[in-house]
């Protein structure tokens, strides 16, 4: 699968954006480039090696202080790209009761 087969437009970052991978413990980061980006994920540039990084699920933000960010799954890499794909509320865990079943209404991050 090509990086251009995409479900929805993407938008090209000429020069690139600034972003930061985070693991969903919050126990690594590392600085990306965002290339491009989509409603349904993005094309990340990442600086460093993502070697024994846990990317089944990882956020990405896309402010400083971390205020904006998307919950995101790794899709494929490339080299030092990686594709990324957005997950919705009902793709992420929800939070579930002592019974085990899971809590109607409750947001999660």
């Amino acid at each position: 699968m090509s990086w251009g087969q995409r479900k929805s437009d993407r938008i090209n970052l000429e020069r690139g954006y600034g972003v930061h991978i985070m693991g969903i413990d919050g126990t690594w980061r590392r600085s990306c480039t965002m290339l491009d980006v989509s409603a349904s994920g993005a094309r990340l540039v990442v600086e460093g090696s993502i070697e024994g990084l846990n990317l089944k699920e990882f956020f990405l933000l896309l402010s400083a202080t971390g205020l904006a960010y998307r919950r995101c799954e790794l899709v494929r890499v490339q080299g030092d790209e990686i594709g990324v794909r957005f997950l919705k509320k009902s793709q992420e865990r929800q939070p579930q009761t002592r019974s085990g079943r899971v809590r109607e209404g409750v947001e999660t991050l």
